[in-house]
């Protein structure tokens, strides 16, 4: 017995097991998470050293080189980056996309291990790390206060807000842009100390011996048992002078007489700030795999939550928002689904004449689609783009194989067949040709999901929906559209007013075809040859069309990447980004930027700065964002001083194919300051060079002039120049000295304080 025969003779069995395909469909869309775009799982491990102090020749040497030989027999690694700065190091590992990632993980682990021992001394414990979530915040905000110190503004944040923040479903952290986590900071008199004969030593070990709390034991009387506490942790600047060093005779040698203490930031190499004002920033991170848009929802709804417990004075706004841009663009997507659902029915209906006839196919729409969305809640997929891209696609073919069991069922009943025969009749002929089709197209779409890399997890979605919507399109063919076809087929077939034009329509059609395709048989020569020209051309074209994975859009806003010369600090990069925030100033007067947000220090470097820019919302402004980049490029370009590029929001492509080559720390830049001697530190071998012909510059500094050139990365770097000075423990004799009186070890009051950048290029590194 047939699938149509079965579904004939059951017709409440066929019609409730397509039911719940719509029911539990219904149920699934309520509970699949919404996203851009399909998660994409980089199995990636990153490597992370402290080494405070170094330059970043000396962690490149002595750190860098260790970890990357010691990781260079690691299986599977496809590439390996590494990222050497002052003060430590970095390097990312990226795997081959089989490789499980805590194996992986596993592996580096082990193979740092190995290697402890050859660390120079004073570099930190290696952290190896899983890059198990989504990356980039989805969401961020901005605090300000018109009260309250950045100090005090970073405690209330870490204290009473991210907590809440981290705890929201789908969240995996809530992080801080320009905290300043408070902190005693204690500053070292170097000719005080060596005066006194003390140390850095020294004076570490006394604030660890002293400034502990310790439990000191407990008292029983006869009806309570109190227990004892001491007390002894420091809490202001006065406490922390009090500790004693040494007893100098009787008369006790304090920290307050070789340093200055007060109370400060921890940190203070990053500046973060909202359209100008100093603030602080957090940024919301999800989890693998989580719901963006709930995520935001939940995000804004806490918020409102919490604005009313604020203290007077204190703001908190919402700066970027990616799940604005998804619901806009899934919005727009299950439009234009809405639209091919309407005009394949309006096609059917014209072809069919009937409206009753013409539910037969269109039923299966939304059924195959519910049925796909099942599937996908089973498998851990999503709702984005390129699922319901899928689903659009499938609407012209889930309808096929309906229309081809309708049509059949149609002619047996014109034969004079009753309905009931009719639909056993035709769903049986075609039953077979119904299976072949099914399979042909899964046989097409499925091998899609199959491809591997990156590039294989971002469309095994998409070939996986297809190949499901329409198995489910032919099992209702052969299932629900027979049942429908004997219920809703009228007991005569009269063709009215519209069947009648349709077909006379087609009539003239087919007669004008059949004279064009006698022509054509006449002709086979020029036929063939004109075949061959197409695909010719067809090829030509298609090598000279430019390739990317996803087209420009308009996602509402843009970011700004800065970076300085080698050896800037902190109040160079900042001055350069103000001169941006300027620029941005200007476009929120004009009602283009919402807001703009800087971030200078960003990833733990003084030289680079971040810049936020959201633009308002689509309906409220009449250029698009490739306008405003347009407009900002050539000012950006007269920078001299740093070099800038502009990322599109969200671009995941962009930055992925960045991170995979260079790292955060190669960003590509558009525009190469010319060379000379009033933008960078003296570099004077460099000046030398380029100081005869603007061609002796390497080619990637220099500005692609053409819009379709991809950002060049700069593989070289201005080397700021280190100023050494000789110390008076270098000579012989001091060394001798010093040596003596330190059991070996070099004193610490011959290096300078802290906070000075000036090292002796012998003994005090």
């Amino acid at each position: 017995m047939s699938l149509p025969d079965f579904a004939l003779r059951r017709p409440v069995f066929a019609t409730v097991m397509n039911l719940l395909i719509v029911l539990i469909g219904a149920v699934a869309v309520t509970r699949l998470p919404v996203r851009e775009l399909p998660s994409v799982e980089a199995a990636e491990v990153t490597v992370r050293v402290d080494y405070t102090g170094a330059a970043p020749d000396v962690v490149d040497n002595q750190l860098a080189s260790v970890i990357e030989g010691s990781l260079a027999g690691v299986s599977g690694v496809t590439a390996m980056q590494t990222n050497s700065d002052r003060g430590g190091m970095r390097t990312r590992l990226t795997f081959d996309t089989s490789r499980d990632i805590d194996a992986a993980a596993n592996d580096v682990r082990a193979a740092v291990d190995r290697v402890l021992n050859d660390l120079p001394d004073g570099a930190g414990t290696p952290r190896v790390e899983k890059n198990d979530d989504e990356g980039d915040p989805v969401i961020r905000i901005s605090m300000s206060s018109l009260s309250m110190t950045p100090l005090e503004l970073s405690d209330y944040a870490s204290r009473f807000i991210t907590d809440r923040l981290a705890r929201l479903p789908g969240v995996a952290n809530a992080s801080i842009f320009g905290e300043r986590a408070p902190s005693m900071r204690i500053w070292l008199d170097q000719s005080r100390m060596a005066a006194y004969g003390i140390t850095t030593g020294d004076i570490i070990s006394a604030l660890q011996a002293n400034n502990v709390e310790l439990p000191a034991g407990q008292i029983e009387t006869g009806a309570r048992q109190l227990q004892v506490l001491a007390q002894t942790r420091f809490t202001s600047a006065a406490v922390f002078g009090q500790v004693v060093l040494r007893d100098e005779g009787g008369r006790p040698l304090r920290l307050s007489d070789v340093a200055r203490i007060e109370e400060g930031a921890e940190e203070t190499d990053t500046i973060y700030r909202a359209n100008g004002v100093i603030a602080l920033g957090l940024g919301v991170q999800p989890q693998a795999q989580s719901n963006t848009v709930a995520i935001s929802t939940a995000v804004r709804e806490e918020l409102d939550r919490i604005r009313p417990t604020l203290p007077d004075g204190m703001q908190m706004r919402i700066t970027t928002d990616e799940a604005v841009f998804i619901e806009s663009s899934i919005s727009q997507v299950i439009k234009v689904f809405a639209e091919a659902v309407v005009l394949v029915t309006a096609v059917i209906f014209l072809f069919l004449g009937s409206f009753r006839l013409s539910l037969v196919p269109v039923v299966t729409i939304p059924i195959s689609a519910l049925g796909s969305l099942l599937v996908m809640l089973f498998l851990g997929f999503s709702i984005n783009i390129l699922t319901l891209f899928a689903l659009i696609l499938a609407i012209g073919l889930v309808v096929d194989d309906a229309i081809v069991v309708l049509e059949n069922i149609q002619r047996h009943r014109a034969m004079g067949a009753s309905r009931a025969e009719a639909a056993r009749r035709g769903a049986g002929q075609v039953s077979f040709a119904v299976i072949a089709t099914t399979a042909v197209l899964i046989a097409v779409f499925l091998p899609v999901s199959f491809m591997e890399g990156e590039l294989g997890q971002l469309f095994a979605e998409f070939g996986i929906v297809m190949a499901v919507a329409v198995a489910v399109s032919g099992f209702v063919a052969l299932t629900l559209s027979p049942v429908l076809a004997a219920r809703v087929m009228p007991r005569e077939d009269r063709p009215n007013l519209l069947t009648r034009s349709v077909n006379r329509v087609i009539g003239w059609l087919e007669r004008g075809y059949d004279r064009v395709l006698g022509h054509l048989i006449a002709h086979p020569v020029a036929i063939l040859a004109l075949t061959v020209f197409t695909v010719a051309g067809a090829v030509s074209v298609y090598q000279a069309l430019p390739r990317q994975l996803t087209p420009d859009e308009d996602r509402g806003g843009f970011r700004i990447v800065l970076n300085s010369p080698q050896g800037s600090n902190l109040d160079y990069t900042d001055a350069a980004t103000r001169r941006v925030e300027a620029m941005l100033d200007e476009l929120r007067a004009e009602g283009v930027v919402d807001n703009a947000t800087s971030i200078v220090g960003i990833w733990g470097d003084t030289r680079r700065s971040l810049i936020f820019v959201t633009l308002v919302p689509w309906d409220d402004r009449e250029v698009g964002v490739d306008d405003v980049i347009a407009g900002l490029r050539p000012r950006l370009d007269a920078l001299t001083e740093v070099s800038s590029s502009i990322r599109p929001s969200g671009a995941w492509v962009w930055v992925a194919a960045a991170a995979a080559s260079a790292g955060p720390s190669a960003a590509p830049i558009w525009n190469a300051p010319p060379c000379g001697p009033r933008m960078w530190p003296p570099v004077w071998p460099m000046r030398r060079a380029c100081r005869g012909s603007r061609s002796t510059m390497p080619p990637t500094s220099r500005a692609p002039r053409c819009p379709s050139i991809a950002p060049a990365r700069r593989t070289w770097g201005w080397t700021a120049r280190r100023w050494r000075r000789p110390c008076r423990c270098c000579s012989p004799r001091a060394r001798s000295a010093n040596t003596a009186a330190t059991g070996g070890n070099i004193p610490s009051s011959c290096r300078p304080p802290p906070r000075i950048a000036i090292r002796c290029r012998t003994c005090c590194r």
